[in-house]
């Protein structure tokens, strides 16, 4: 059997993946900030993310997947601030929202999903350990990580200390001992703070990831199989959390790194709120339904940039098209037959597996779901009815799609239809022509054929 290999941007090569304990995996993303309708870009995460989970469970993984929510951050309250809201009522009205996207998006979900409010004991304790061993330190209540100590830091980005100083990549503050270090815990006296040993504030960015994967994950002592997430948070969000893991355990937090590619916007420019050239998912499910945007972001490398432009959603709508009329057609042709869709999962898919097997090749894995829809295709225009046959294609075809998290819309039929059926196939085979052509239409009137 094909071993899985994934591209670990530890190494920036392709490594095969063996978990921690075997039969059950860690896998942690970064989740929103959640200060504005998610837009398009924030969609590829979830979605390339989905599909590995969904992929190592039919594998036989008890799978523990964790993704956050960022409800506390310095963008919530400068939001809040021009809507004249609470920032947690914002940011809870905002998680909704995400929830329904996903669900819209029959994206499956995670296992856990904390909150940085509901956490900032732990957080504390975290930063207090942190400096107890000497890698934070205090300044005017404000606390900073001191990533001079940390000899791997910059591990996953590969920048060099000296070409992000140069190049002014990080914020001046003269409270820090050296300019990389970055704030673990912020002093404010704005009403949205929480009572701490060095001051009221609120936590930095970078520490609640690894707060939640090492509580989550305590048993492991914090560390994880696989961490994921979006391409622009390799510096300075995951090497800051790296630096502490380093710290306080010892060890790169996850042995496997993955990081998916922008989803770029018309001159290919990173599709962003500050650039103003976003697309809502909301706007965009107005012309594109679900499946077809499932298809937009799966049909390119996960490690790629894919570009929103007309070409390639149009390609991803025929694509799909394509897949849903075989899933359709095969399913009338099993529901007349009197049987039901229930199926169990099928192993016979080995080019589908294997592409994923392969880094999570969805376009590869396309090309095995396409082989399989034409060998469906001339089957079924060969007017063949054997029950076993169709249902082993129905098996393969559909354990293919709901890993790769297509929600098909199933027909229905009723025993009228049925029999509207039955009179077409028999007015076929007795080759009663004018009769069989006009209960075809019929069939096609009611999308049935």
């Amino acid at each position: 059997m094909k071993d899985i290999y994934l591209y670990n941007s530890i190494s920036n090569n392709l490594e095969k993946f063996v978990p921690l304990k075997e039969g059950k995996v860690s896998l942690y993303v970064c989740g929103p900030t959640v200060y504005n309708e998610p837009h398009i870009g924030n969609l590829r995460p979830p979605i390339v993310f989905d599909v590995l989970f969904r992929f190592l469970t039919y594998l036989g993984n008890d799978v523990t997947y964790v993704s956050n929510y960022t409800d506390v951050d310095d963008k919530i309250i400068n939001r809040a601030k021009e809507l004249n809201v609470e920032p947690l009522k914002l940011s809870s009205f905002y998680i909704e929202e995400f929830k329904k996207m996903r669900e819209k998006m029959n994206i499956l979900p995670p296992t856990y999903t904390p909150k940085v409010s509901e956490h900032i004991p732990d957080i504390i304790a975290y930063i207090e350990k942190l400096i107890e061993l000497g890698y934070a330190y205090v300044n005017d209540g404000d606390v900073y990580f001191s990533v001079d100590k940390i000899k791997d830091y910059l591990l996953l980005s590969k920048m060099r200390k000296e070409d992000l100083i140069a190049g002014a990549r990080i914020e001046v503050n003269e409270k820090k001992r050296s300019p990389l270090d970055f704030a673990l815990w912020k002093k404010t006296d704005e009403n949205f703070n929480w009572a701490s040993p060095w001051s009221k504030g609120r936590p930095g960015w970078h520490t609640e990831c690894v707060v939640f994967i090492d509580e989550i994950f305590k048993a492991q002592d914090g560390l994880i199989d696989i961490h994921g997430g979006g391409f622009d948070l390799k510096f300075p969000h995951h090497d800051n959390e790296m630096a502490q893991a380093l710290a306080m355990h010892a060890h790169h937090l996850a042995h496997y790194w993955m990081h998916n590619g922008f989803i770029t916007f018309g001159n290919d420019e990173k599709m962003s709120k500050s650039l103003g050239n976003v697309i809502t998912i909301s706007d965009a499910l107005k012309f594109y339904e679900p499946n077809v945007l499932r298809t937009f972001i799966l049909s390119s490398s996960y490690r790629a940039p894919i570009s929103y432009n007309e070409i390639n959603l149009i390609n991803a709508k025929n694509n799909f098209e394509k897949i849903d009329h075989t899933y359709h057609a095969l399913s009338l042709r099993l529901l007349f037959l009197d049987d039901d869709l229930n199926y169990e999962k099928s192993d016979a898919i080995e080019d589908f597996i294997d592409a994923l097997k392969d880094d999570l090749n969805t376009p590869n894995a396309y090309k095995a779901i396409f082989d399989l829809t034409k060998e469906i295709n001339t089957y079924l225009h060969r007017g063949l009815d054997d029950v076993n046959t169709l249902k082993n294609y129905y098996a393969r075809l559909k354990t293919m799609l709901d890993i790769l998290g297509y929600a098909m819309h199933t027909p229905n039929v009723s025993n009228e239809d049925k029999l509207l059926y039955n009179s077409y196939i028999t007015a076929k085979k007795n080759k009663d022509f004018a009769r069989s052509d006009a209960l075809r239409n019929e069939l096609l009137k009611k999308g049935l054929y």
